[in-house]
């Protein structure tokens, strides 16, 4: 049986390598610029290695063995090879405070606009593979940083992209999210407005005060849509006053609704352009439980993805489904009712069902799972 590729990330990684061996082989590079390696450095043979969007000088490429595929980039406007996972600096970049309309020139934009003039559902084979190679290079540094977490601690909250700042269901979700990452625990969403922004606006303000919260929602409660003109601005306010080092969050947003901006408080962003990949690896993720707020279709189908996923157990055990909102969950959308008794029923097996309304109920709910 072969050993798995090796994945070399930096020039540095890559020294310390070719400080110990004469051949380099079953390795994978990745978005790195070799063009700069000293050229005693390029004397090393490199056999049955992946060169993924990478810069190559002509005494390293002489060093090549046929035996390695050489991926070259994809004339596009995004980076079909990246190696990390993007920040919200990066899909902003272009924007000015204070100038909304900016918005448009900003990278997220540049590359929204590319995805709708390309079509959404392209035929065309050069879009489609750089699109596919995109998507897997997010996949991969998502895995990359999960790596780091007991798979336990990720839990995903999933509700409507038209909460507004000022509901109340909003700033519940923002202090069940603040403390749950105090607590060591990895929060996910769809990475977009709304439950989503608010499950990265409270890891975002993890470890502070909860004065400094309630400034924080009151600098955005100027701006309650993201349709408002100032969403972005007011975001970008509350970052620059509070700024965020210690924790991190992983919002999974995609161009497919590229028209619904990616949150700026998710540290790390996992934007794709196939939904299906998108929507399916939030629930495989996050292995720690859902969390459900108010939502409505989109919500509605991650419930009952979620719900198959730990019927199956599609992943060796099944993982909480949390409710918040008793009454939405019970009398406006019954979904909590339904499952309950299609579990009782034997309908659906294996089911980890709450429901709750305190914050403190969540959380705990949460817990129970990982103190088992």
């Amino acid at each position: 049986m072969h050993r798995q590729y090796r994945e070399i990330q930096s020039l540095e990684e890559l020294q310390q390598l070719l400080a110990t061996n004469e051949r380099i082989e079953r390795c994978v590079f990745q978005d790195m610029d070799f063009s700069a390696m000293p050229s005693e450095e390029c004397t090393c043979r490199y056999y049955d290695c992946l060169f993924m969007g990478c810069t190559f000088s002509k005494p390293m490429r002489v060093q090549i063995d046929k035996s390695c595929l050489i991926f070259s980039h994809i004339d596009v406007p995004y980076n079909c090879f990246r190696n990390t996972l993007y920040a919200a600096e990066e899909l902003y970049k272009g924007y000015r405070m204070g100038v909304p309309e900016s918005y448009q020139q900003c990278f997220d934009s540049v590359v929204y606009q590319h995805y709708l003039q390309k079509g959404k559902s392209t035929t065309d084979i050069k879009e489609t593979l750089a699109r596919t190679l995109h998507d897997h290079s997010i996949s991969n540094s998502l895995h990359d940083l999960l790596a780091e977490y007991d798979e336990r601690l990720v839990v995903g909250i999933m509700g409507g992209h038209g909460l507004k700042r000022t509901d109340k269901a909003y700033q519940k979700i923002v202090r069940i999210s603040k403390r749950l990452t105090e607590q060591g625990y990895l929060m996910i969403s769809g990475g977009g407005p709304g439950a989503m922004e608010a499950t990265h606006l409270g890891a975002w303000m993890a470890g502070r005060l909860d004065a400094e919260v309630y400034d924080a929602m009151r600098i955005l409660a100027q701006a309650p849509a993201y349709t408002d003109p100032l969403w972005l601005d007011t975001a970008f306010q509350v970052r620059t006053k509070y700024p965020q080092t210690t924790f991190k969050s992983v919002g999974v947003p995609t161009w497919l609704y590229g028209h619904e901006p990616a949150t700026p408080f998710a540290t790390h962003i996992a934007k794709y352009f196939e939904n299906a990949i998108r929507e399916d690896g939030i629930l495989t993720i996050a292995k720690g439980g859902i969390i459900y707020a108010p939502g409505s279709a989109g919500t509605m189908q991650e419930i009952f993805q979620d719900a198959v996923q730990n019927h199956y157990l599609s992943f060796g055990y099944a993982s909480p489904m949390v409710f918040l909102d008793t009454d939405y969950w019970t009398n406006e959308m019954p979904v909590f009712p339904m499952l309950k008794k299609l579990s009782e029923q034997g309908k659906y097996r294996n089911l980890i069902l709450d429901i709750a309304d305190e914050e403190a109920e969540i959380i705990e709910s949460i817990k129970r799972f990982i103190q088992k």
